[in-house]
């Protein structure tokens, strides 16, 4: 039997999917100055990701999306409106 672990509440850089998590930077470095949200912004959406119930394994359970990259969008919201 393979014990897969879900990690809860992790975000990507916590979850070890570094490798995602580097594509994801890579995305986000192309983004326009007009696209990109501060990095104030996005650390408090981060921060908050980070403590919602829908958050497993880097993913949000909510929409399926990389809280990492959703939170990088300006006009992105969340989809449970915790931010």
């Amino acid at each position: 039997m393979n014990d897969v672990r879900i990690c809860r509440r992790c975000l990507l850089i916590e979850s070890g999917r570094a490798d995602v998590l580097e594509d994801i930077r890579r995305r986000i470095e192309k983004l326009t100055e007009n696209e990109k949200t501060d990095s104030a912004e996005y650390e408090f959406r981060l921060a908050k990701c980070g403590e919602c119930e829908f958050l497993a394994d880097g993913t949000c359970l909510k929409c399926g999306c990389y809280p990492e990259f959703r939170a990088a969008f300006k006009k992105n919201k969340c989809p449970k409106s915790y931010w």
